[in-house]
């Protein structure tokens, strides 16, 4: 059966990646970035929250109807419909935001009032250096808030617990709101590590050691849940429980989720080394 959050086409089109798959007319797609803040991916034209998409990521439009595109991540390849004012062409992004959040600026100066926020992994092309400034086409951003694209965070749980008492957020992938697989997702691949979206999507990263002693980065999976583990007694997770990003004991947690009807552990895996994107 076929995953529609990975399948690139609509009923009219289809991405050319499906050739000799479909009766449809195919296209290389139409090479886009996130515009706002943040973009809501869409399952339908005004349709359900699937995730959500972070300023000056790439994106491949496939089709368009009325107000949205359709089309896919180039991150993870997820596919669901963007509002199109939220779309502008492509750029060659340099760096990205490595803070919990910032801010696009008219000038570079400190005081001067912010276009609007940047949040984490939000990706930028930087021309020039101001100051304490990154100059790009859309405005300025405070250097010590920005990393070089191939320049990674070494460690994926400490990223993650950069978003500690964040909000829940069902399909959230910012600080302003995130949930389970969005916080696990936004880590690894802070880290260089590739990860898809959802927590189904990512029981098959890294290496099965059901049955070993917790390690520090090791991912936990329930049905429709993943945690990242802290140390051998902890674990972090966006979670409906607390409507948060927070610490709670492993076997506390385990247990609690058993006696709400969520079933056993499904899965434990471990991640290798970092590597690059």
């Amino acid at each position: 059966m076929t995953d529609r959050r990975l399948h690139p086409a609509t009923a009219r089109m289809a991405h050319s990646s499906l050739r000799r798959q479909l009766d449809l007319p195919l296209t290389d797609g139409e090479a886009c970035e996130i515009a706002a803040p943040l973009a809501d991916l869409l399952d339908a034209p005004h349709g359900a929250l699937d995730r959500q998409l972070v300023y000056g990521e790439g994106f491949c439009v496939i089709d368009r109807m009325d107000d949205h595109a359709f089309g896919f991540a180039r991150k993870d390849g997820y596919c669901g419909w963007v509002l199109a004012q939220n779309l502008r062409p492509a750029s060659a992004a340099t760096h990205w935001i490595c803070s919990l959040s910032s801010h696009l600026y008219p000038e570079p100066r400190v005081q001067a009032p912010a276009l609007h926020p940047l949040p984490f992994a939000a990706q930028v092309q930087v021309l020039a250096a101001h100051g304490n400034f990154a100059q790009t086409p859309q405005g300025f951003a405070p250097l010590p808030h920005l990393r070089a694209m191939a320049d990674h965070l070494p460690d994926h749980v400490s990223t993650a617990e950069m978003f500690l008492n964040a909000p829940y957020l069902w399909g959230g992938n910012s600080a302003a709101g995130i949930d389970c697989s969005g916080l696990v997702q936004a880590a690894l691949l802070a880290a260089g590590v590739m990860a898809p979206a959802d927590s189904d999507l990512q029981e098959s990263l890294g290496t099965d050691v059901t049955g070993s002693p917790w390690q520090r980065g090791d991912l936990i999976f329930w049905r429709g849940h993943v945690a990242l583990v802290v140390d051998d007694a902890r674990l972090i997770h966006a979670n409906g429980h607390t409507m948060s990003v927070a610490y709670e004991g492993i076997t506390n947690c385990m247990a609690r989720i058993a006696a709400a009807g969520g079933g056993e552990v499904t899965h434990h895996r471990r991640i290798s080394r970092a590597i690059n994107r």
